[in-house]
This record gives structure tokens, C-alpha cells and sequence, in this order.
């Protein structure tokens, strides 16, 4: 997770208030139960993302000795190779 966890209930915090104040959204339940919920989603997402960043990783490693070498440059494969998964399974990050 790239987010220190500390800020992401700062963030969930901010989604609630700024959709509250917007009248976007109506409490069903609680104001301290929607943070929660939201929090619970952005973890959700982050580990969805840390998950597909460890696939790359792996992906990756049967061109070590190229990159090594080179031949190819690590950060740019990166990042194709997971452009290349997320349209392939409709994800959003």
C-alpha cells in the first residue's frame, strides 16, 4: 500500500463530507459508519493495486537478465505490462 494508512481516513473523511455537503448522499447510517465504509473501499482498491503491481513483478522477472543488461528498461516495461493487464480485466486504479 502506498498510502501511510493514517491518511487514508483523512481521505475517506474528506469523500464523506465533500458528497454530505454536496447533498450527494444521505446517511442511512451513521456519518462515523460511511467513513468506515469508505475507508474499507479504498483498502480494497490499494490491495487490488498492490496485488497487480506484485503479477508485474513477477511477470517480469523472466526478463531480469535483459534488464540487466540493458537491453530493456524495467520501469517502462513496468508499466506497460500493467496498462496492458488493467485493460484486460476492465480494472480502474
Amino acid at each position: 500500500m502506498r498510502l501511510p494508512k493514517e491518511w487514508i481516513s483523512h481521505i475517506a473523511n474528506s469523500i464523506v463530507e465533500n458528497l454530505s455537503e454536496k447533498e450527494f448522499i444521505r446517511f442511512n447510517i451513521s456519518k462515523e459508519e460511511s467513513v468506515r465504509e469508505v475507508e474499507q473501499m479504498v483498502i480494497e482498491d490499494l490491495i487490488v493495486e498492490d496485488r497487480l503491481d506484485d503479477e508485474v513483478r513477477e511477470l517480469l522477472r523472466q526478463y531480469e537478465t535483459d534488464i540487466e543488461r540493458g537491453k530493456l528498461d524495467y520501469k517502462k516495461l513496468f508499466n506497460l505490462t500493467k496498462q496492458k493487464l488493467v485493460k484486460e480485466r476492465n480494472l480502474i486504479l
